[in-house]
Parts: C-alpha cells; sequence; structure tokens
C-alpha cells in the first residue's frame, strides 16, 4: 500500500513554492514511478527477484544488484524512521547481495542526518531535482523543426522504442549494456507513456513520462548521436509537457546532474531547482 499525503490548499496554491509540501510531492511521484517500474520488471521476468517495500513512508526498491533503480526515495518525508525500520530497510538489501543506498531529500526530517553518521553512512553523489509549474494556456517550448515530429509508443512498439532510447546511451559505455533492458522495464510501466522523435518517419530520439498526484516525471531522454542538434528533445520535451497538462498535471520534474547540459537546457525551458538531494551509501 503506498502511502499518500494529502496537502492541504492554499491562496497560493498555483505559485508552488520550492518548499516541503512541494518536495513531499516530488518524492512520492518519484517513488511511486519506480515501484511501478520495479512491477514491471516482475511481471518480465518473475525470477528476477524484483520487489518494493514501504517503510517508514519510504520506497525501498530492488530490481537486481546493478540497477539504478535499487535504492530508497523518501526516506525520512514522511516521518522519521525507527532503529528497527532502518534495520529493516538495511536487510532487505543485504539479504540480496544489494548495496545498501538512499537518495535523501533535503527536506526530510532533521533528524535522519544523525541516523545516517551513527550507521556510517558516507555521500557518493548529488543530484538536482528541477520542478516547472503547469497551467492552461501556459506557452510551451516551441518546435524548432518541422521534420521532428513526436508520437506516443504504441504497445506492440515497446522493444522498438526500448532500441531507440537505449542508442542514445550508447556512449556511456559504463552502462551501454544495462540501457536497453531499462528501457524496455519502463516501457511497461503501468503509469508510464513513451514517446518517440522522427525524422520524416525516422525514429531518432525516446523520451518517457510518468504521472502520479498531478506531478509529471520526466525521464529516460535521449538521442540517438549521429541525430543530435536538431531539435528532438525539444520537440519530446514539449509534448510531454502538453500530455501533463492535458491529463490535469499542475507541476513537472525532471532530476539532473548538478551543473550538467541538461540541467542547463531544463532550466532554459522554465524548470527552477527545487532542491539538491543527496544519494547515501552504506560501506560494505
Amino acid at each position: 500500500m503506498i502511502t499518500t499525503v494529502v496537502r492541504e490548499k492554499t491562496a497560493e496554491e498555483n505559485s508552488l513554492w520550492a518548499d516541503r509540501a512541494l518536495a513531499l510531492r516530488l518524492e512520492q511521484a518519484e517513488g511511486s514511478a519506480n515501484a511501478r517500474f520495479v512491477e514491471a520488471r516482475a511481471r518480465l521476468d518473475p525470477n528476477s527477484g524484483a520487489q518494493w517495500i514501504e517503510v517508514a513512508g519510504a520506497f525501498a526498491m530492488f530490481d537486481g544488484v546493478r540497477s539504478p533503480c535499487t535504492q530508497t526515495f523518501g526516506l525520512g518525508m514522511v516521518r522519521l524512521p525507527s532503529p528497527s525500520e532502518m534495520d529493516t530497510i538495511e536487510l532487505f538489501f543485504k539479504q540480496r547481495g544489494a548495496p545498501v543506498m538512499h537518495e535523501v531529500c533535503p527536506c526530510a526530517d532533521k533528524g535522519l542526518v544523525e541516523i545516517l553518521a551513527e550507521r556510517r553512512y558516507r555521500a557518493i553523489e548529488f543530484s538536482n531535482v528541477m520542478y516547472l509549474p503547469l497551467k492552461s494556456g501556459r506557452e510551451l517550448p516551441s518546435t524548432v523543426n518541422d521534420r521532428v515530429q513526436v508520437r506516443i509508443a504504441g504497445k506492440h512498439e515497446h522493444d522498438f522504442w526500448a532500441r531507440t532510447a537505449a542508442e542514445g546511451w550508447r556512449e556511456f559505455t559504463q552502462i551501454a549494456d544495462l540501457m536497453r533492458d531499462l528501457m524496455r522495464v519502463s516501457a511497461e510501466r503501468e503509469d508510464g507513456v513513451s514517446f518517440i522523435a522522427q525524422w520524416d518517419g525516422h525514429a531518432i530520439a525516446a523520451g518517457a513520462l510518468s504521472v502520479h498526484d498531478g506531478v509529471a516525471l520526466l525521464a529516460g531522454a535521449s538521442t540517438i548521436p549521429e541525430w543530435r542538434r536538431r531539435g528532438a528533445q525539444r520537440a519530446l520535451l514539449a509534448a510531454r509537457l502538453q500530455h501533463a497538462l492535458n491529463a490535469g498535471c499542475d507541476v513537472a520534474m525532471m532530476c539532473a546532474e548538478p551543473g550538467s547540459i541538461s540541467q542547463r537546457n531544463a532550466e532554459r525551458h522554465g524548470f527552477r531547482i527545487a532542491y539538491t538531494r543527496t544519494k547515501f551509501a552504506l560501506p560494505g
């Protein structure tokens, strides 16, 4: 059972300040998206051992030892975990031979820092969570090239979409072997929508979208190297934001490495940094 915290509406509802209330929505949206991912993995490969649990309002995911989904989301956001609950989370990963890692929002309960320090966790990574308020009539990114057309991939095209998305990551040799598998599972998520950008009918880029509680999570965007600088990502962004608006979303989110090209591109289209998360790992 996924815990959903009902937020109170205020007179400044449409402002969507980068506060704890927004952070809770964003963290739960990403946690939910990853839970759907793990469920899709379990359906596609019942022998994978893919599973997720909820402890103290946090999502603990196992999708294989190397998968970037194998970690927790939302730790300390709903409430501070007790020592026994931390033991439960750590055992969940250790029993499966996986590293114990937590993606921690700075809006989490301040007591979490002390808990992680006492258990000898260390910071290993940072990421910026970015958001864009959505409302009817908002000007979306315009298409810069009429030859780029975006459409939603059909259920029969999941393998095709996964191949296209993975091709955009082939330069990153350390994860290239993982990407097609991850993209194939992503396409099977119950809350996911897969978008394909085409140049004169030829698939050149891909992007994904998932929706939870009015939050549109944009992820999985890539362009095949030889087809870059043709406006594919701009077109994919516009199509996904329009889909999110049509689905009733009031905010879009994406994550980016601090100072990266992805962050710069997102800011160029109106996204703002809500907060910077820290990934903590348990040594050994």
